[in-house]
């Protein structure tokens, strides 16, 4: 059984390319103010938010006198 140069050629494994864009947007992962640092900046500020609502949700107390910031 023979197979052509072509063939061969087409069934030689390919590296892996790094994508050029975010996983869940089109937008290029950059730094500064960039669209895409601010998305990840606000997710993150939404999971803090969430996590201080639990917290005061959990203890009946405020976040900060909780965290013994206030008397």
């Amino acid at each position: 059984m023979t197979t052509s140069s072509t063939e061969a050629a087409s069934q030689e494994p390919r590296p892996a390319q790094v994508p050029a864009t975010s996983a869940t947007t089109s937008d290029v992962p950059g730094f500064g103010w960039s669209g895409y640092a601010e998305r990840v900046n606000g997710r993150f500020a939404m999971v803090g938010f969430a996590a201080v609502l639990l917290v005061e949700a959990l203890c009946h107390d405020s976040f900060l006198h909780w965290a013994g910031l206030v008397p």
